[in-house]
């Protein structure tokens, strides 16, 4: 690892564990194989237990920054869900493939999964959003040289992806405020 990136990863690293104060966090060194490592090398996936922040689970990577970032901007992801466990740390490993491998998310970008969050949920997309979750706080992470925005990768449903082609994020964003959703449910109905 390159001493940049290490820096790098070490400060979202201590940019979560300070917002987490009081929840156990722990690292993931996550090797994406041969063929995929160079577009994320070194990628880390940092899972929070819950704690007095949140009764939840979060998972956010540590290493996308570094791999794509530009004048000193980029992002890193974060998930939040309802267990531990360890599909959730591939599906940030995926995340972070995805984003570093050639296809540059955004906020308010989507991708697929290729199948249910998790079994029986009929999310299958991901959403990427402001952390509403968690806030500005999580948002915005100083980093050596620069600055990472950490966007919560929401689950969602394909027909509420169709939904926000059609009438936009905007729209989308007011349909789950409407149906209050649970967004750590994976077997919440979708809204579209």
């Amino acid at each position: 690892m390159s001493d940049a990136r290490l820096l790098a990863a070490d400060a979202v690293e201590a940019h979560v564990r300070a917002f987490f104060t009081g929840h156990s966090v722990e690292v993931v060194d996550y090797d994406l194989g041969p063929e995929r490592r160079e577009a994320v090398p070194d990628l880390r996936v940092l899972v929070v237990a819950p704690g007095p922040r949140s009764d939840n689970w979060a998972y956010v990577t540590a290493g996308c920054w570094a791999s794509v970032q530009e004048h000193g901007h980029g992002l890193e992801f974060v998930m939040t869900a309802h267990v531990r466990d360890h599909w959730f740390v591939e599906l940030m490993a995926m995340i972070a493939f995805y984003h570093c491998g050639g296809h540059q998310l955004a906020l308010e970008h989507s991708m697929p999964i290729g199948e249910p969050w998790i079994p029986g949920s009929a999310c299958d997309h991901l959403l990427i959003s402001l952390p509403y979750l968690h806030g500005p706080d999580l948002e915005h992470c100083p980093l050596p040289g620069g600055h990472a925005r950490i966007l919560w990768t929401l689950p969602v449903t394909a027909a509420e992806i169709d939904f926000r082609r059609r009438h936009g994020h905007e729209a989308l964003e007011q349909l789950f405020d409407e149906a209050r959703i649970i967004p750590t449910d994976p077997y919440r109905a979708s809204v579209a």
